[in-house]
């Protein structure tokens, strides 16, 4: 894989975690603002806002090593009408935008917060139809190893697994800042902590479930074909690429299942939030190089039909 190849795989999944993370934000502040106020809530999720930005920018910066240069940027949106790859890319910087001002008009709080809600669901929809399309650019009739439900699915699933631990990791980051800044004396900060890190550890664990039905699934409809193409694309999984394969399922089921059921386990206990702390950042480390090996090998295994 060339320098442009791999700015791809960086990319969809930076890009697909910024969307996840968005969205995971989003519900846990609502959450968070009923049960204990508007004001706890920003506090929990502000600073975890923060990360969601660099995410956005450095997967959009990365395109241009595959684009070869900067010049040839206009071309890539220039045909919105017939190329998911032109919608790709209008749709990223529309979420992008959108999630900056959001974030201005959050932090400054500026509007209401009935506004900023509306423009935050506004995002995460355009967020999510974003992921629809960096699916759709890959669903290809001459490529059998992209052209199923699997493309889509493993798509969704990078953005909510990832977003979900990356926003584990950020609301673990945020406590112990504000309980160095002593800015959390009724302790609210820490109970929002434990119950987000349930909730999202829950969600990992059935994701994770997901991955484990959908990969061997998907796997076994290209090995029981008669299509050269559908061979040859699970013999350079398997064969070529077996070792990445075998890691990227064990970090996978290390990350979102094992760590995640401590997580969700041990959350409650304030004694041990300093081992759940770690767990979290562990667990979002060991997703994150799961799923740039499963990207890696996606394009790994394009073999065209007849080619």
């Amino acid at each position: 894989m060339d320098l442009r190849e791999l700015a791809l795989v960086l990319f969809t999944v930076i890009m697909q975690m910024a969307v996840g993370a968005f969205c995971v934000l989003g519900g846990v502040h609502f959450f968070a603002a009923r049960r204990n106020g508007l004001d706890e809530a920003d506090k929990l999720s502000n600073r975890a806002l923060v990360a969601i930005g660099p995410l956005a920018v450095f997967a959009l910066a990365v395109t241009f090593l595959h684009l070869g240069n900067p010049i040839n940027a206009p071309r890539a949106i220039s045909n919105l009408g017939a190329s998911w790859l032109s919608r790709e890319i209008t749709l990223a910087l529309a979420f992008s935008a959108g999630g900056a001002v959001f974030a201005f008009l959050q932090w400054r709080k500026l509007s209401t917060p009935a506004l900023r809600n509306a423009l935050a669901l506004v995002v995460a929809a355009v967020g999510l139809v974003l992921v629809y399309a960096m699916s759709s650019v890959y669903v290809l009739p001459a490529v059998p190893a992209w052209d199923s439900l699997n493309t889509p699915i493993s798509f969704f699933v990078t953005t909510f697994l990832l977003g979900a631990l990356a926003m584990g990791a950020a609301f673990v980051a945020n406590f112990w800042y504000v309980k160095r800044k002593g800015m959390d004396p009724k302790n609210v900060q820490y109970s929002m902590l434990a119950t987000s890190l349930k909730y999202i550890a829950l969600l990992a664990i059935g994701l994770l479930g997901v991955q484990f039905i959908v990969i061997p699934l998907y796997l076994a409809s290209l090995a029981f074909t008669n299509d050269p193409a559908a061979t040859a694309s699970v013999n350079i999984v398997f064969g070529e690429h077996g070792v990445l394969f075998t890691l990227r399922l064990v970090f996978l089921f290390l990350g979102a299942g094992l760590l995640s059921a401590f997580v969700y386990q041990m959350a409650g206990t304030e004694s041990k939030l300093r081992i759940v702390s770690n767990m979290a950042y562990l667990a979002f480390a060991l997703v994150l190089v799961s799923e740039i090996l499963g990207r890696y090998l996606f394009y790994e295994s394009m073999v065209r039909i007849g080619l």
